[in-house]
């Protein structure tokens, strides 16, 4: 069983996700639209009615992407 989360994100949506780790304060981003596409790729759910990582987007975000990789080069 392959458990590498490879996810080509975008750095804004990489952005959302760091901003995550911690609470959010009132539940909300800046930037909300970044929301819908990472709730679609199961990385995001709303829980007690504001965003939070969910355990996929957790390792995403620890493990990083080949994509962040090649952004900090």
């Amino acid at each position: 069983m392959n458990n590498d989360f490879d996810f080509d994100l975008s750095p804004e949506q990489w952005e959302a996700l760091k901003t995550l780790r911690s609470p959010v304060p009132n539940g909300r981003l800046s930037k909300a639209h970044l929301l819908d596409g990472l709730v679609r790729l199961g990385l995001v759910m709303f829980s007690d009615g504001g965003p939070a990582l969910t355990d996929i987007g957790r390792k995403v975000l620890v493990r990083g992407s080949c994509r962040l990789l090649d952004l900090a080069a």
